[in-house]
């Protein structure tokens, strides 16, 4: 199938899902989260496609760097697929951000943004709200969200050191939570092969 095609798929399905592919003003919110102050986590751990492998797709930052996914095994990479338009990406990144402090080198934490465009607004973002502890990786073809199957924004998941899922969350979550916690702690903890 060619990327003319699905490019479009994917975006009606993004708009049927929650977070669409048209950037706005201000964050969008999904039908989980409109009209409600605090926005409600709506994403749980998926463990059903364990076992599928880290897509080896190139990324970019806004300074034109390339890093490829597949240079990130040996550590556990938790990815996380958001957007600068995405209510729900927008409320869990300082959440990320805490997270990949509180880690530090024990788990890569991956934050890649869908945004298509100017790579400033990503860096903007960035800037505007502090987040020192992620990486500023974009994905402006879209690669992963079609790779990994991910229908809406934000999904995250987590593969362990072999570059293999261990589980995901589709939708916001809470990545302060004793559950997040213990989930990541089960592939942080394990050690790796000799």
């Amino acid at each position: 199938m060619s990327r003319s095609v699905i490019l479009p798929a994917l975006a009606l399905v993004l708009v049927l899902s929650g977070c669409d592919r048209e950037p706005q003003e201000s964050p969008q919110e999904s039908e989980s989260t409109a009209g409600m102050g605090e926005v409600a986590q709506t994403g749980e751990i998926d463990r059903s496609r364990a076992g599928d492998l880290m897509p080896a797709a190139n990324l970019v930052d806004p300074a034109d760097e390339v890093i490829n996914l597949g240079a990130l095994q040996g550590r556990p990479v938790l990815m996380n697929l958001w957007a600068t338009w995405c209510a729900p990406c927008v409320k869990e990144m300082p959440l990320l951000d805490d997270l990949a402090a509180d880690y530090g080198e024990e788990l890569n934490v991956v934050t890649i943004s869908q945004d298509m465009g100017d790579p400033a607004k990503v860096a903007d973002f960035f800037e505007e709200n502090d987040l020192a502890n992620l990486p500023r990786w974009i994905d402006p073809q879209l690669t992963l969200t079609e790779a990994i199957g991910a229908g809406t924004l934000p999904t995250t998941v987590l593969y362990d050191r072999t570059g293999q899922e261990v589980w995901r969350v589709t939708g916001d979550f809470d990545w302060s939570s004793e559950e997040a916690r213990a989930a990541i702690e089960e592939v942080v903890e394990t050690p790796a092969l000799p």
